[in-house]
């Protein structure tokens, strides 16, 4: 071993024994092993540079955590290091960061890792380029964009994240994008747990799967489970049918939703819509039940048709759908109205029934009373069971048949105070284009009553009468003429004669006060329904200044050496929030400050508009700097601006862009960065240019940054 060899050896011996008994406390940062230490007070004046050897890299240790690298540069006296090459941080078993670079204080527990950053524990892995890690509060944070990966839970990437190591919780803001086996999300706004998978929703998000896709601007989704709530503006989309509701709880294993308050589901395949205040969907049984003000609307371009009943099904196929409204079901078109027990349509067959359910209950006297009814124009038609056919095609009705008991009234529409009548076991109706009833056959034991008129309407008489089978045509709602078939017995009475107790056929019901007028009628007879308050998920609390007041005094008692030694998160600009600070050169540009709240920021930005010229220009300049610079800005409107980063001309006249970006502003935060190198000391310019006077363009968190080597 040579003089030389033996005072460097003698040097890191002895160097290493002072920092031992200098600072045996564990604030003192330790170097564990170097294979060579070297001295270059030219470069690095006060510091130390520790490189590997064959055997090993160098290790150093802080505060139980440790540290392996190719070469660090240790400034003893400060208690900072950088740390250079292969660079893996370890603390416990539960802290693992792999870097290219790290700045670590041993005063403020300060880490800042760049290039290719992986963090690593029990449940999840973060990688980004660069990344802040605050080992006394246990967070590491990311603001140029990041992954998490979570075994079975997916891999989530953002702009912005933080993570609260003691709690296995992220925060996630800006371009959130879950991806995994069974789903996608993205989201504004991502809470999520990493032991458990849990993610909370804020902004809007979709959650996506191969049968579903989930809309809502708050949400939880159980992403080891796969279900979820999702509120505000929530929507859920099962290929087709769209769900719509206040609050919608899906569990995608299932395939299966439930909503409450103001659902709305729409069929868009057959152009129809049931809404109601509670439903259930079964996509793999092609089935919905909805209740609490259940109505089921088949959308038709000339008259749609309105079905209200206290619970409504709708099952079968897209090609086969089939509504059924069970008790006090009502039905309302412009030209047609009807009431059952219950009512069930085919829309494919264009079937619908009115049916009467037996149910056994004493004193229910809708079931022993109100048969099935139906309104067309001035004719009120009752029996046991009523069937009613439209064409699909023609969105027109075609025909009307009532079984047992059928009944058929019109009021005298002179008198007011007479009804003609017609009674029979069977009644065939058949309609007009225009979707009135033009004809009316009774069959079997039919009776009538009916109060003719002459041509000038004046009243001949009444005519009762019984028959095998009667035929009528109407025009516009009155008879026009009738046929009896088989007649067993009749009589013309002038109306003085006509005897009292005969003006009604045996069952008559008389029931135009049950009539629906408009859709909101259907509704006449229902109990005050109050909507339930939905509990669940708080608002959105945006994430805390990672860069808090605590942190900022810690960084102020390390002195000039912390995470920001080489201006890495040091804003080299006067102001980056106020564009109204002097510092700022405005050229044909005005600016408004504080004119907009930055939702979920905490951070109020400016309005910058040009002041009716070609063009406008913001900027500043920073004297004296070389090397790698970034800039970066905050910024959302309408219009189209450029972004750039210019140094200044060798020759010392004009500058040139290191780099630039024409920007199409959206109408959402969106964070812009540019990077450039210039090797010796310059002047290095922000620039906002070729700002028009139809361009809203607001700003905030300008930076320019000295980025490491």
């Amino acid at each position: 071993m040579n003089r030389l060899q033996v005072l460097i050896f003698t040097l890191f011996i002895c160097y290493i024994s002072t920092d031992f008994i200098n600072g045996q406390t564990k604030k003192k940062i330790q170097i564990e092993y170097a294979g060579k230490l070297t001295i270059d007070e030219e470069n690095y004046p006060g510091a130390k540079i520790l490189t590997r050897d064959d055997a090993q890299q160098v290790h150093i240790e802080h505060n139980g955590a440790n540290m392996w690298c190719d070469k660090a540069i240790h400034y003893s006296a400060e208690n900072f290091i950088e740390a250079y090459g292969n660079v893996n941080i370890k603390q416990g078993d539960t802290i693992n960061m792999t870097a290219k670079y790290v700045e670590y204080s041993g005063i403020t527990e300060l880490a800042f890792a760049r290039g290719e950053v992986v963090l690593e524990d029990p449940n999840s892995t973060i990688t980004s380029d660069t990344l802040y890690f605050d080992k006394l509060k246990e967070q590491a944070f990311y603001k140029s964009g990041g992954t998490v990966v979570k075994d079975s839970s997916g891999t989530i990437t953002s702009k912005i994240g933080r993570y609260y190591m003691n709690m296995k919780k992220y925060q996630f803001v800006d371009d959130v994008v879950l991806v995994n086996e069974e789903s996608t999300i993205n989201s504004d706004y991502f809470d999520f747990y990493s032991d458990t998978g849990l993610a909370y929703l804020y902004g809007p998000s979709t959650i996506t799967t191969e049968t579903s896709k989930t809309y809502c601007e708050k949400g939880f989704y159980d992403t080891e489970n796969k279900v979820g709530y999702a509120l505000k503006n929530a929507k859920i989309d099962y290929d087709n049918r769209i769900i719509e509701g206040d609050s919608l709880y899906f569990d995608d294993t299932k395939s299966f939703a439930s909503a409450s308050n103001n659902i709305k589901i729409t069929d868009t395949i057959n152009n129809s819509v049931v809404k109601g205040h509670y439903a259930e969907v079964f996509k793999e049984k092609d089935s919905v039940f909805i209740t609490k003000r259940a109505l089921a609307i088949t959308v038709q371009e000339n008259d749609s048709i309105y079905i209200h009943a206290d619970k409504i099904m709708v099952t079968g196929k897209p090609e086969n759908r089939i509504i059924n409204a069970y008790y006090n079901a009502k039905m309302y078109k412009s030209d047609m109205s009807g009431k059952a027990d219950s009512i069930y349509s085919n829309q494919k067959t264009g079937m619908t029934k009115f049916i009467n359910i037996p149910r056994f209950s004493p004193g229910d006297k809708f079931s022993v009373k109100r048969k099935p009814v139906l309104w067309n124009l001035e004719n009120q038609m009752t029996g046991d069971t009523i069937h009613l056919i439209s064409n699909n095609e023609t969105e027109k009705i075609d025909s009307l048949l009532v079984f047992n008991n059928a009944f058929i009234i019109s009021q005298d529409t002179i008198s007011k105070t007479g009804y003609n009548q017609i009674y029979g076991m069977r009644l065939v109706g058949l309609f007009n284009d225009e979707n009135k009833l033009r004809q009316v056959d009774i069959n079997k034991n039919a009776e009538s009553i009916f109060y003719a008129r002459n041509d000038q309407q004046e009243l001949i008489g009444i005519d009762k009468a019984k028959s095998g089978s009667i035929s009528i045509l109407f025009s516009d709602g009155d008879i026009d003429e009738y046929t009896r078939f088989n007649q067993v017995d009749g009589n013309l009475y002038p109306e003085s004669k006509y005897p009292e107790n005969q003006k009604f056929l045996k069952g008559f019901d008389w029931r135009e006060q049950e009539r629906p007028l408009s859709v909101e009628d259907l509704f006449k007879d229902d109990k005050p329904y109050n909507l339930p308050i939905i509990k669940g998920l708080e608002d959105y609390v945006p994430q805390s200044a990672f860069f808090d007041e605590d942190m900022m005094e810690r960084i102020e008692q390390a002195g000039n050496y912390s995470v920001f030694s080489n201006g890495i998160g040091e804003n080299l600009l006067k102001s980056g929030n106020d564009f109204n600070e002097s510092s700022w050169i405005k050229i044909n540009i005005s600016v408004k400050s504080d004119d907009m709240l930055v939702e979920n920021y905490s951070q109020k930005a400016d309005k910058i508009y040009n002041t009716n010229a070609e063009n406008g220009i913001i900027l500043q300049d920073v004297t004296d700097l070389k090397g790698k610079i970034q800039i970066s800005i905050w910024i959302k409107g309408n219009g189209k601006i450029v972004f750039r980063l210019q140094s200044k001309n060798l020759n010392g006249k004009g500058f040139r862009d290191l780099s630039h970006s024409d920007i199409t502003l959206k109408n959402t935060w969106t964070k812009y960065t540019l990077e450039g190198q210039q090797e010796k000391d310059n002047v290095f310019r922000f620039l906002l240019g070729q700002i028009q006077p139809s361009d809203e363009v607001y700003a905030w968190g300008a930076e320019l940054l000295k980025l490491s080597e």
